[in-house]
């Protein structure tokens, strides 16, 4: 059975904040990119780091060879020991996207609270 915790007020999250909360025992990070919100397990699975303290980005995208641009739609944070990087969206590795992840949980903002659903 889920349950939802009031985090935060969305107006102590601006774009491109976060905040790494306690909720339901859980230490989790929550983000503002570009006014969407993202929660994950601050964990990093691979070695146990705090993986909610490392850097945001965007994907970085490329067609051909001497064309990257970076995408700020689709944010990622890289772990702070090791750099393996996570979609913020999905947890999904951007190395191994099949076999390793890190826990995303739903995120809403309701009536100026930010919820997330464990």
């Amino acid at each position: 059975m889920a349950s939802e915790f009031v985090v935060a007020k969305a107006r102590d999250l601006p774009d491109g904040s976060r905040m790494i909360v306690d909720a339901g025992g859980r230490s989790i990070g929550v983000f503002n990119v570009r006014g969407r919100f993202y929660a994950l397990l601050n964990r990093c699975p691979h070695q146990g780091a705090e993986l909610c303290r490392g850097e945001v980005f965007g994907l970085v995208e490329s067609d051909r060879p001497g064309d990257v641009r970076l995408n700020p739609a689709a944010p990622y944070i890289s772990c702070p020991w090791h750099g393996w990087e996570y979609d913020l969206d999905t947890g999904e590795s951007w190395f191994n996207a099949d076999r390793t992840r890190v826990r995303p949980y739903p995120v809403r903002v309701e009536g100026g609270d930010v919820l997330v659903e464990l």
